[in-house]
């Protein structure tokens, strides 16, 4: 199971649609993620340089990225980064193999 921090900003479209009609948007992002294959974990309106963080998590990047695409393409989201996370002993399993993997690598310039 893989997990995805995604963030992203609404569109002009987005703003008008929500003032003129107020709802929570949190069903429908979990009704598009779910029909996509994947789970939402969590779901956070946001203040700064996005205005929302998805946390989502799947059995592949793929249908979560599907998901979002299709909020793009409706003209609801942009700006969207979508990054994956680790848990402590998810990333441990990681260093380990970076570990193994350091014993292969040269530097440039080193012998």
């Amino acid at each position: 199971m893989i997990r995805l921090v995604t963030r992203g900003r609404f569109t002009h479209d987005y703003a008008k649609g929500l003032v003129s009609a107020p709802e929570d948007r949190e069903p429908a992002v979990r009704k598009l993620v779910e029909g996509a294959g994947g789970k939402v974990v969590n779901f956070y309106f946001t203040t700064g340089d996005s205005d929302f963080m998805l946390i989502s998590e799947g059995d592949d990047a793929e249908s979560i990225i599907a998901a979002l695409l299709a909020t793009a393409a409706s003209g609801a989201t942009s700006n969207l980064t979508t990054s994956r996370a680790w848990t402590g002993r998810e990333f441990k399993a990681v260093a380990e193999k970076a570990s193994k993997a350091a014993s292969l690598y040269r530097a440039p310039g080193k012998r």
